[in-house]
């Protein structure tokens, strides 16, 4: 793969994130969940002003503002990074899923203020649920970019060490 086509796969999922995102601010009320699949899966309208997990969330503005321009170096960084593997192979793969949904999610701090969630999994388990944090599609990207990075790394490692034993 070459930068092009990580860019492609970048600017894919800005579109899928925003796109969903639209569709969920259109037609499912704030607040609201939907069944999905029942003990499982659940589409939410729900907003989040932090980072990871809501880290901050309660923040006031010069704190948002602070973790607009931290998400903004990220987003720098990932982008230098991905140039300077000419977004070759699993990592270059990786980067653009990053940069991809580390966009999409910045695009929401500067124009909504906030992050929209909308995808809860979780378990029943003893009559009561179990539920990971609401996330989107950036975070989906971001998340499986981040562990073909670490994948392509460790791939990396272990065929340096096979190249560099003796015969």
């Amino acid at each position: 793969m070459r930068l092009p086509h990580a860019l492609g796969i970048a600017a894919t999922v800005v579109l899928a994130d925003q796109v969903t995102k639209a569709w969920i601010v259109a037609t499912v009320p704030y607040g609201s969940e939907n069944e999905v699949i029942p003990g499982l899966f659940r589409l939410v309208h729900s907003r989040n002003r932090g980072i990871a997990f809501g880290f901050f969330g309660a923040s006031g503005p010069a704190v948002q503002l602070g973790l607009l321009a931290v998400v903004a170096a990220i987003v720098a960084f990932v982008g230098w990074q991905l140039l300077r593997t000419d977004g070759n192979g699993l990592a270059g793969a990786g980067l653009a899923l990053v940069l991809g949904g580390a966009v999409g999610n910045i695009l929401d701090r500067i124009f909504r203020g906030e992050v929209v969630d909308f995808l809860d999994f979780y378990l029943t388990i003893g009559g009561r649920e179990h539920h990971w944090f609401a996330f989107n599609v950036a975070d989906s990207a971001i998340s499986v970019g981040a562990a073909c990075v670490i994948l392509s790394e460790i791939v990396s490692q272990v065929r340096s060490k096979r190249a560099s034993r003796p015969d």
